[in-house]
């Protein structure tokens, strides 16, 4: 069996905080994710009315 270890610090997993092993590490990766340290690659986002190198056209 294979026991893996807290994806932030990799200590051993806390069954009351899994996958992380303390509420510290399970909150820090909270503000990682609202804070926009993580990011899900999607498509280039178009802004309305500008072409491709900014200018008004």
């Amino acid at each position: 069996m294979k026991i893996n270890g807290c994806p932030l610090c990799g200590k051993p997993t806390s069954a009351d905080h899994a996958p992380f092993c303390s509420r510290g590490c399970k909150d820090r990766d909270l503000l990682k994710w609202l804070g926009e340290g993580y990011r899900i690659a999607g498509p280039p986002a178009q802004q309305d009315g500008l072409d491709s190198d900014g200018d008004d056209r």
